[in-house]
């Protein structure tokens, strides 16, 4: 008999990159921020993908938690960027998507030049999409999303 964890999630709001993202990591052998087992994230990390922006505020104190990056923070900025890339359509999502963003990108620097560290891991793993970043921002100037995409963008040394 299969438990609920063992059931795989299916969800038509959910694209398959994002769904490959998630199942890509094993959540179970992450220390969450919280000090438990990082695999309750992954109900969390579906309902951010489907576009609940309070799924996203909700990763504080479990991804990172008063300015430190906490373990699962590279593997949720993974799943973060592969929502990123697939397009969410409604403002409130991509708006909470980006302040999750910033929040990440504005923690401390755990890594030194010779390691990537959880912040260095993050910083991956948002680079690996700037340019639709970049494109948010201008296509939206003066708004939330851009000054959001602004604050990444200088955080990570890559503001034009």
């Amino acid at each position: 008999m299969r438990g609920k964890e063992d059931k795989p999630r299916i969800s038509p709001l959910v694209p398959d990159p994002v769904v490959a993202e998630i199942a890509r990591h094993d959540w179970e052998s992450i220390v969450c921020g919280c000090g438990r087992s990082a695999g309750h994230l992954v109900d969390q990390l579906w309902d951010a993908a489907e576009g609940h922006p309070s799924a996203y505020r909700a990763l504080e104190g479990h991804a990172f938690q008063a300015g430190q990056l906490r373990p699962p923070a590279p593997a949720v900025c993974g799943v973060l960027m592969a929502v990123w890339s697939a397009g969410p359509p409604r403002l409130a999502t991509r708006e909470a998507l980006l302040w999750t963003l910033l929040a990440l990108a504005s923690t401390e620097d755990d890594g030194s030049p010779y390691e990537a560290g959880l912040y260095g891991q993050c910083a991956a793993y948002i680079r690996t999409n700037v340019g639709s970043l970049r494109l948010e921002a201008v296509t939206r100037p003066d708004t939330v999303s851009a000054a959001y995409v602004d604050g990444i963008l200088e955080l990570l040394g890559l503001a034009a």
